[in-house]
């Protein structure tokens, strides 16, 4: 498969292993990537995890602000099979329909369910006991295409976006490995998705990230756990505001949004239950262990 020319659009870490397998199995021609984008409290520029890699095996990287007027760039380099994995743009059917082996994408959900920018968080905060990768051919909708092949994911109850991520991107490159032959020799047997069963995985915004114990600690959990290790819920403690990193949570008798505080311990109250807090991150100083921001506080006060 050496000679199949492919171009790879990706972006973030979740697009690095299905990358790493297309550079040994094909001839990257070329990767499409998003803008540079200022990184930190510093502001640095830089580039996506594809883009650096990419460089690092002299494969041109293309970073267009809009691949809907950019393009022609694009089939200038001939490609045979385009291969997508969280890109993060709307690609356009001009380019979709030009590659002899089509426009492939690996999605992080089980198609039709999830449909959108972030099937991974919205699985974990809607408490699935499962979900997975759906390898598919694009169309000019957004995760709409035929279905190639899926891989089942079980979520643990300890599972949160960051142990999620690092699985799925893990069975999204098997999956790709286990089909890209016979996407290639044109042996796929297209699977249309029923629209009637499909569900939406919209973008998370920094509006969402504010807990509300006004609901079942469980659905307080599965959204501290959707949100961890990045970007992190927050609430307030008195007057601090705190980004929760870890939590746990007991069925009992509580009060919604009473704090129960020992020496070693902080619980929220929810309408079912408590959520303690393990490990939090006041604002403007490091993660600490709920035992010792305690430590530092008046509890008598």
């Amino acid at each position: 498969m050496k000679n199949v020319r492919v171009v790879f659009m990706g972006t973030p870490e979740f697009s690095l292993k299905p990358l790493e397998l297309l550079i040994k199995m094909c001839n990257v021609v070329l990767v499409v990537t998003k803008e540079d984008a200022y990184v930190g409290r510093k502001k640095i520029l830089t580039s996506s995890p594809v883009a650096t890699l990419a460089t690092q095996n002299n494969i041109p990287v293309f970073k267009p602000h809009s691949i809907k007027k950019s393009y022609e760039e694009v089939i200038k380099y001939a490609p045979d099979i385009i291969i997508t994995c969280a890109y993060g743009k709307i690609i356009p059917k001009i380019l979709i329909d030009y590659p002899k082996y089509g426009c492939v994408n690996i999605h992080a959900s089980l198609l039709p369910k999830y449909r959108g920018s972030a099937p991974i968080q919205w699985a974990l905060i809607n408490g699935e006991e499962e979900t997975g990768i759906t390898l598919m051919y694009m169309d000019e909708f957004m995760d709409t295409g035929d279905i190639i092949a899926k891989s089942i994911c079980k979520i643990e109850d300890n599972d949160d976006i960051g142990t999620l991520h690092d699985k799925l991107s893990i069975m999204g490159t098997k999956l790709l490995e286990d089909n890209l032959n016979d996407i290639i020799m044109g042996k796929v047997k297209r699977i249309k998705q029923n629209d009637e069963e499909a569900t939406l995985a919209p973008m998370i915004t920094r509006e969402m990230e504010e807990l509300d114990f006004n609901l079942p600690v469980k659905s307080v959990y599965n959204k501290i756990r959707a949100f961890s290790p990045w970007p992190l819920t927050k609430t307030r403690i008195y007057d601090e505001e705190i980004k929760i990193i870890k939590a746990h949570y007991e069925i009992e008798k509580s009060e919604v949004n009473k704090l129960y505080i020992t020496k070693s311990t902080l619980g929220i109250g929810c309408i079912d239950g408590i959520i303690y807090l393990d490990i939090i991150k006041p604002v403007g100083k490091k993660e600490m262990k709920i035992k010792d921001y305690l430590n530092g506080k008046n509890l008598n006060k």
